[in-house]
């Protein structure tokens, strides 16, 4: 049976989820969507560009970056997702590692939760677990503040499946379950060039952990080591990535640029892959 967030099944085709960072230190787009203005514009531009989910983070994940409190992160996101669902019915994604931000977040309208701290909290666990709603457990190594510190791993891929299985096993020992769960394995949190690199080539074995794959490359620092661009100009690079994953099947590429990565997913997927 295909996962549904909201109106949108995974139906073992790519699909787009647009990124906005209601914050004013996001690695790419920090400040840029932080005025409430700027982010209902970002919202109806996204809308009209073809994602098919949008993924609302209100405290920044780049390396090093430092938490925010609960009540400043639910004044960055509430009023987002309340103007999202009072023009579209468009599933809604909350970015966050806190229990209660994602519970406000799924009372006002969010239908998934996107912990890229990978569960590791166990109120997150049982919030997730009474709210009956699907959730991205993304692989970190450490945490924002240290994660990009030496990240070492003895086999890349296998190590972050066999971390992301202990999660999965966590949740359904609280009653979530296993088809219930989006797994990511954490491009760019807690791994250099190569690990990144090796992620990318083995996506394909991470089909058959759970009831879904995220990809998360867009704009991401390894496409600045491989072309030299900055994060200003690694669309491209960020394009490559993302049909990379819609070829090895993953169901979900998280991405900044909408417009143009939906257009590429919507070939990648009329050709067959």
């Amino acid at each position: 049976m295909s996962l549904s967030l909201g109106k949108l099944k995974l139906d073992g085709k790519c699909h787009v989820m647009g990124i906005l960072n209601v914050t004013p230190d996001s690695f790419y787009d920090g400040g840029w969507h932080f005025d409430s203005d700027d982010a209902r514009k970002r919202i109806e531009e996204m809308i009209g560009e073809g994602a098919e989910i949008i993924d609302i983070g209100g405290e920044s994940t780049r390396p090093g970056s430092r938490p925010v409190s609960i009540e400043e992160e639910l004044e960055r996101v509430i009023p987002a997702i309340e103007f999202i669902t009072s023009i579209s019915d468009i599933p809604i994604s909350i970015d966050t590692q806190k229990a209660e931000v994602a519970r406000k977040a799924v009372e006002v309208g969010a239908c998934v939760v996107n912990d890229v701290g990978g569960l590791r909290n166990l109120e997150m666990v049982r919030a997730v677990a009474e709210m009956k709603v699907p959730v991205i457990i993304m692989h970190m190594q450490g945490t924002p503040e240290n994660m990009q510190k030496d990240p070492h791993y003895d086999d890349t891929v296998p190590d972050i499946r066999n971390w992301l299985e202990e999660r999965i096993k966590a949740a359904e020992t609280a009653g979530i379950r296993r088809s219930d769960v989006i797994v990511d394995p954490g491009i760019g949190f807690g791994k250099n060039l190569r690990h990144n690199l090796e992620i990318l080539g083995g996506l394909e074995r991470f089909k058959d952990m759970a009831g879904g794959v995220l990809l998360g490359a867009s704009r991401k620092s390894f496409i600045g080591f491989l072309t030299g661009a900055d994060d200003s100009d690694r669309l491209t690079g960020s394009l490559a990535a993302a049909m990379i994953g819609a070829t090895a099947g993953v169901d979900l590429v998280r991405v900044h640029d909408v417009k143009e990565t939906r257009k590429a997913v919507d070939t990648i997927n009329a050709l067959g892959f």
